[in-house]
């Protein structure tokens, strides 16, 4: 019941507006930004904030938003992250993910690697079904949002920009079985991007974050 009782805190569309603004960012949020961000007054942003952390949705902490130490640097202020905790509600209970770990367990010990790549390389073409496949970088967000990978451009410094993704959907199962899931997460995509695109998916895992990026065709 304490996952239903996280979703239902969602329901209050304030709350459900300053949890999205910050689980997007993918760093610490004050309360002033989070405030400014979806309109409402501080006050008003702090309290639902305080509710969201307590519902095990956002993690907070306290940290000095000036960037300054020492004297004159002003007290610490409330940050908050999205939570790492996975919130889920099925009616009747359902258990899909012990199956899910079982079937990469037992692929991974059959050493079915290639053939599980290949099965979702055709299921990401199902996906895209008709469409072309993507144009460029604007396009592959727009797919990859659908698929709730939460993408966002990143600054590729004095490289190209790349597409990184804040989630990945298959986070859980992941963690137990990394090479068979994230290599069959990157046929999935390269499927649904388009094997004649413009785009292409690779591997470049980074801490909290789904294993794949998205870069234009031959960089």
């Amino acid at each position: 019941m304490k996952d239903i009782d996280a979703i239902a805190a969602l329901q209050d569309p304030v709350r459900r507006r300053l949890y999205e603004y910050v689980a997007a960012q993918g760093r610490e949020v004050g309360r002033n930004e989070a405030a400014e961000a979806v309109g409402v007054a501080r006050t008003l942003a702090a309290h639902h904030l305080d509710k969201l952390a307590e519902a095990g949705l956002l993690d907070s902490g306290s940290r000095r938003l000036t960037g300054r130490s020492g004297p004159g640097a002003g007290r610490p202020a409330k940050v908050y992250t999205r939570a790492r905790a996975e919130r889920s509600v099925s009616l009747p209970a359902r258990d899909y993910r012990t199956v899910a770990e079982l079937l990469a367990e037992a692929a991974e010990q059959a050493g079915l690697d290639a053939g599980l790549c290949a099965v979702a390389r055709r299921r990401g073409e199902a996906l895209r079904g008709s469409a072309v496949p993507c144009a460029g970088l604007e396009e592959a967000v727009d797919v990859l949002a659908a698929r709730g990978y939460e993408p966002y451009v990143a600054d590729g410094g004095a490289a190209a920009p790349v597409v990184r993704m804040r989630n990945c959907p298959f986070h859980a199962v992941a963690e137990g079985f990394p090479p068979l899931v994230c290599g069959m997460n990157l046929a999935l995509l390269e499927g649904l991007l388009g094997a004649d695109a413009p785009v292409r998916a690779r591997m470049d895992a980074r801490p909290g974050e789904c294993c794949v990026v998205v870069e234009a065709a031959g960089l």
